[in-house]
């Protein structure tokens, strides 16, 4: 900002959050006019603690503080602690438990990733709002599939060590058809909308630098980097799956080929879903766990691809009835932390879109 002929440097601070709000996350920008010449992320803002929090739970409760982080992928959260901790013990989930939280995940992505397409679909000055936005359409088919089934539409807390809380009730596959036929009808809206509101070659994040931050999911895949633990590190029920898994790809890093990236990856996963739904085997849903658990001493990782992109849980267990230590391994975290190379020559304007491309959850920043 400039004061006659002398240029000075001005700190604007928007002030405190109140602690309701979810957003909680802030980035330091410096500007040349109405340009982005540097960036600096700045998570912490929720002080949420999960790690430490966990640490004081037995590995029951635990499942249920675990979905809190990344509130828009409960479900994957669950089901990653659950395989950590079913490593450690030793346990082999019953066949249709596994079949059940693969499909349940994979509803949890889609759902997650259409939350984050409706908000890029509705950024001024172009967008719809949000309530009339497709994309939410089909989120709230999908949410009321998880509430069907588990009775919550956010925090489902339907994993258990061992299996899972309840099976599916009468007339639940012909809910999830109908949620898959309104979420291919909506797509084609909501990429539409993505494209009228974002312009290209904004924030950009080439392969190499990519890879230098070890970003991951569709932040990743917009760059060139061909991964997904779903093929590459299969778990639950995706090695039987693996001829209807589709990873999708682009090459230009931008904001926009992140949006795209994500829509495809629904359009393809929805696939997955249809072959969860057809393959699920008949048979218990959970195993008789002893009154106490304790694991025995030693450490398990597990780690599963939400929609956002890795997500992995290091548990490690002395033979008591709660962990010793865990750590998160978050997409959110390293996603936020690239926007530091990507933003850059980033104009005010386009900032919204820019941020969001890197597709995080507050909560996620600041386990």
């Amino acid at each position: 900002m400039g004061v006659g002929l002398a240029s000075a440097d001005i700190s604007l601070d928007l002030g405190d959050l109140h602690p309701s709000g979810h957003g909680a996350f802030r980035v330091g920008c410096r500007f040349e006019g109405d340009v982005v010449t540097a960036a600096d992320p700045r998570p912490g803002l929720l002080h949420r603690g999960a790690e430490k929090l966990l640490e004081v739970r037995d590995y029951r409760q635990a499942l249920m503080l675990a979905n809190r982080h990344d509130w828009l992928s409960a479900v994957t959260s669950e089901v990653t602690l659950a395989l950590a901790a079913e490593e450690l013990l030793g346990l082999q989930v019953p066949d249709r438990a596994t079949w059940l939280r693969t499909l349940l995940c994979e509803i949890n992505r889609v759902s997650a990733a259409l939350m984050h397409l409706a908000g890029a679909a509705a950024l001024p000055p172009h967008g719809n709002t949000d309530r009339a936005s497709p994309g939410m359409l089909a989120r709230e088919a999908w949410l009321t599939c998880l509430e069907s089934l588990t009775g919550g539409r956010v925090h489902t807390m339907v994993t258990r060590i061992g299996g899972v809380a309840y099976d599916v009730p009468l007339g639940w596959g012909a809910q999830v058809h109908a949620a898959l036929a309104l979420t291919r009808s909506a797509l084609p809206q909501v990429i539409e909308g993505v494209i009228q509101t974002i312009r290209p070659h904004i924030a950009v994040l080439d392969h190499a630098t990519a890879r230098r931050w070890s970003v991951c999911g569709p932040v990743a895949r917009a760059s060139g980097i061909n991964q997904d633990l779903r093929r590459d590190d299969p778990a639950l029920a995706y090695p039987r799956l693996a001829d209807v898994i589709r990873v999708v790809t682009a090459d230009s890093g931008d904001a926009l080929s992140r949006y795209l990236v994500l829509a495809e990856q629904v359009m393809a996963d929805l696939e997955i879903i249809t072959a969860c739904l057809d393959g699920l085997p008949e048979g218990p849903i959970d195993i008789r766990l002893p009154k106490v658990v304790r694991a025995p001493e030693g450490a398990a990782y597990a780690w599963l691809e939400s929609a956002v992109g890795i997500n992995g849980v290091y548990l490690v267990s002395t033979g008591a009835t709660t962990p010793w230590r865990v750590r998160l391994r978050t997409a959110s975290y390293a996603n936020v932390q690239a926007m530091s190379a990507a933003l850059p020559g980033t104009q005010l304007t386009d900032m919204p879109a820019a941020i969001g491309s890197f597709l995080f959850v507050a909560g996620d920043l600041d386990h």
